[in-house]
């Protein structure tokens, strides 16, 4: 055979690999609305950037790349580790060789310090033949599938770990999943589960749906394994691109600086409208953050789950930063067992990527009630105590309207927890308990034994608040506080804060191998 004939060889084997599992099955893909595997990273990357890694694997068992395309390209010029399951071939079950693959590009973005990004569309584990064990070529693999999680776990806090999923998937694809740093979800087309519909009505007797047990909203709302679910392929890749574009490719960078071309001293003239005075009334934190960020562009994580607190990255005077909000609007702010997993975990992720925080804080404190001491709020809200004092980026607290109690603690405003700066608004209402409840405390039964009980109130109340409450008061005697600034200069003090803070050194822990986080 002639170099010619050998480069037509190669030239039809390669085309054959591109067609993964065929024309039908394509068809069928595009039919269900959704791209293929191949597809989907073209969307994905900037055009002409892929490099494949092993694409014709196993194509001699007609089932090219062993039904997973991976390698590396780039997102707006910066390198990614990219691997898609492709349902065409073998369903996109994990066999060993598909496996390998996994494990190569995740091992290939933790040596070269760039972020992974795994497309998941597969159910698991590939069921092997009768009489047919996992090898190749007679000896078992040792980076295969079954052990893709220790690469996972390796490169975790060491580069970005995005996972979108794109189909049903279970088993080795969730797991894997779930060791990631964020994990997006399709609408109507994304599944998660350990056991599936069938093996639960054998088991336990129940009939339920693939989306009532593991759908895209399941995940996004309820058990807050997801981060974000979005209406098609398409829309899930452009909000993993623009999420890459705020993370730097590794712990030992920075996060990508982006003019943004909106000025550090712009005043936030909107904000005294935007929060009400009286403390019980509810507004929408978000308004705040769109606000005060850069061109009021903000990136939510998990905007479903726990809603009573928010999570995200913004951009103040082109330099990113990780936000934490309480939001009145939902449960008052309290803080609760599901908020401080989503607060916590989000805290460390930006303490992993050199992202600061900005926390924006008006709870009442933790909600009451047997419901969340049972679920245990004690060991979820000690995740978050041990985040705050963990974490070493520069981090800014402010203070709009209320804090009481332990929301002092779980908002990183209390002294000593490596909070760096701390702002009160001049309307924020502070002690251990609200006003209403501090008054009934102290002066509740000459107020009721009074001759005009309401009037009395009334005057307790507005001394109370004006004497104790007041953050004038708190800060002649609190060394904590940096300073109390006029709504409108939220943005351009934080900007500033920022910019202090810029250059601050990591403090060294005591040595150890790691702490034991309250999981």
């Amino acid at each position: 055979m002639t170099h010619k004939d050998r480069i037509d060889q190669l030239k039809k084997i390669k085309e054959k690999a591109l067609m993964a599992g065929g024309e039908a099955k394509i068809a069928r893909q595009h039919e269900k609305g959704k791209l293929t595997a191949r597809e989907r990273l073209e969307y994905l990357l900037d055009p002409g950037s892929f490099v494949e890694f092993n694409m014709l694997l196993n194509h001699r068992e007609t089932a090219p790349g062993d039904g997973i395309i991976s390698g590396y390209g780039t997102v707006a010029g910066r390198v990614v580790c990219v691997y898609s399951q492709d349902v065409t071939v073998r369903g996109g079950s994990i066999g060993p060789l598909h496996g390998y693959k996994m494990y190569k590009t995740i091992d290939r973005a933790l040596e070269m310090g760039v972020p992974l990004v795994g497309l998941l569309d597969s159910p698991g584990g590939r069921l092997p033949k009768i009489n047919e064990s996992e090898t190749v070529h007679g000896k078992v693999m040792e980076k295969a599938g079954t052990s893709v999680f220790y690469p996972n776990t390796q490169a975790s806090g060491l580069v970005p770990q995005i996972s979108g999923i794109m189909g049903r998937c279970a088993g080795i694809s969730v797991y894997s999943a779930a060791l990631t740093d964020f994990i997006f979800m399709v609408d109507k087309q994304s599944e998660m589960f350990i056991t599936g519909p069938s093996m639960v009505k054998t088991v336990m007797g129940e009939e339920i749906s693939f989306e009532d047990l593991g759908g895209a909203e399941v995940h996004c709302r309820l058990s807050g394994v997801a981060d974000g679910r979005f209406s098609s392929d398409q829309e899930c890749l452009d909000n993993i691109k623009e999420l890459l574009g705020y993370l730097p490719a590794n712990a030992g960078e920075k996060p990508p600086v982006v003019n943004m071309g909106d000025s550090a001293d712009r005043l936030n003239e909107d904000l005294e409208d935007i929060v009400p005075e009286s403390p019980k009334r509810p507004y929408d934190m978000h308004r705040v953050i769109h606000s005060i960020v850069d061109q009021g562009r903000f990136f939510e994580i998990k905007p479903e789950f726990a809603g009573e607190i928010i999570v995200g990255f913004g951009r103040m005077n082109n330099q990113v930063v990780g936000i934490v909000a309480n939001q009145p609007i939902v449960r008052a702010g309290c803080l609760t067992v599901d908020s401080s997993d989503k607060q916590s975990r989000f805290m460390r992720f930006c303490d992993c990527f050199n992202i600061p925080l900005i926390l924006l804080v008006d709870t009442p404190a933790y909600m009451p009630g047997s419901a969340q001491e049972h679920a245990g709020i004690i060991r979820h809200g000690a995740k978050v105590l041990y985040a705050l004092c963990e974490a070493t980026v520069p981090r800014i607290v402010v203070v709009l309207r209320k804090c009481y109690g332990g929301g002092n603690l779980g908002m990183g405003v209390m002294p000593g927890l490596g909070t760096d700066l701390v702002y009160y608004w001049p309307t924020v209402e502070v002690g251990i308990m609200g006003a209403d409840a501090s008054v009934e405390l102290y002066f509740g039964n000459e107020i009721r034994n009074s001759e005009n009980p309401e009037e009395l109130r009334k005057e307790r109340l507005r001394e109370f608040t004006e004497d104790y409450a007041n953050p004038m008061r708190e800060i002649s005697a609190n060394w904590g506080i940096e300073d109390i600034i006029e709504p409108r200069e939220t943005r351009k003090v934080l900007i500033q804060g920022l910019r202090l803070l810029s250059s601050k050194r990591r403090k060294k822990a005591f040595p150890k191998e790691h702490g034991n986080i309250p999981l």
